[in-house]
């Protein structure tokens, strides 16, 4: 028993010794994209909350909701006393932004329907996780493969309805495409609430 005491810990003191700088940099930067993903989602819970509040939502319901104390939402509220943009969230809303926010929500529901197995998977777990950006490549990337899953799944319910959700994107990206038109608001904030709203959508049709 003490041999194999001693032969566990010497094993797990070389492993930690031997590793490389590369493999280390991998331990940390797959924990980076997940605290990565967490604080994005607090930063959205939280613009959600104003947004709302603004809109006129009590603080204790929205409290309820978010699964947060009165006093958590009271002083995400108060952050943002006196902005005056407004709360719209209506899905027919034309900046670049919004309507890749709106592709991203529907890969993400494509991705959840095939249980992972979609074309799209991959690289809407890069996006969730911060390791791909919203470049005008990776955008072109996400269509392609959402197209590809349509293709192959889109004569059956519910992939009619995406089918349809994608063509109204797909219109839109392609108008702004050729366009000058100036992107209303901060970018990953419309991107991130577009995508929920998406989601949310989708799952009522």
């Amino acid at each position: 028993m003490r041999a194999e005491e001693s032969a566990t810990t010497g094993n797990t003191t070389e492993t930690a010794e031997t590793m490389t700088e590369e493999q280390v940099g991998r331990m940390f930067a797959g924990m980076n994209e997940i605290i990565h993903a967490g604080e994005e989602m607090r930063r959205l819970r939280a613009e959600m909350i104003q947004l709302f509040a603004g809109a006129g939502w009590t603080q204790d319901r929205l409290a309820r909701l978010a699964g947060m104390s009165q006093p958590a939402v009271s002083k995400q509220v108060a952050r943002a006393a006196g902005a005056d943009e407004p709360a719209d969230v209506s899905l027919d809303q034309l900046d670049t932004p919004w309507l890749e926010g709106r592709l991203w929500g529907l890969a993400e529901e494509l991705s959840a329907a095939l249980d992972d197995t979609a074309h799209c998977s991959r690289l809407v777990h890069a996006l969730a996780r911060g390791r791909k950006r919203f470049t005008p490549q990776n955008v072109d990337a996400l269509r392609r493969l959402v197209e590809e899953d349509l293709r192959e799944y889109g004569a059956e319910a519910p992939f009619r309805a995406y089918r349809n959700t994608y063509d109204r994107i797909a219109r839109g990206l392609d108008v702004l495409a050729t366009s000058e038109g100036t992107e209303a608001g901060h970018a990953s904030r419309r991107r991130a609430l577009a995508c929920q709203i998406q989601r949310v959508r989708l799952h009522e049709g």
